[in-house]
């Protein structure tokens, strides 16, 4: 369990500096500059939900059936938050009208914030080592 939340970090991680860059270097010649700040939301909390899941896979003080649970809601409210994101901003670049997706956004933020709060619930209720 742990190779594949430290893999997804590292996919994630790698994903949001391209995507960064892209958002820096590429987009701005294409899109409004409220878009361009838009995509770079999505990339900010992808970057910081990878560094999350580094973190996790990395700490040895959880059962990985805990860390399955936290790294499943964190995932899924990456690819909902950040995904949708990044559709929303490109949205006028494309005949399909990605609002009808939006959604979506505050549904991925709610998954993200699940994961915060389950893992900070296991380290709380997790009984000492002794």
């Amino acid at each position: 369990m742990n190779r594949t939340i430290l893999s997804t970090g590292v996919f994630m991680g790698f994903l949001a500096i391209i995507l960064g860059a892209f958002g820096a270097h590429g987009l701005q010649k294409l899109v409004d500059a409220s878009a361009v700040e838009t995509f770079e939301t999505g990339v900010r909390y992808q970057m910081y939900h990878a560094l999350f899941l580094l973190f996790l896979g990395l700490w040895t003080g959880l059962a990985d059936n805990y860390k399955k649970r936290v790294f499943v809601l964190v995932l899924i409210g990456v690819i909902l938050f950040s995904f949708s994101i990044y559709l929303l901003a490109l949205n006028s670049l494309t005949a399909f009208d990605f609002k009808s997706i939006g959604f979506l956004t505050p549904l991925g933020g709610v998954f993200m914030i699940l994961g915060w709060v389950l893992l900070g619930y296991f380290i709380l209720t997790k009984k000492p080592l002794n």
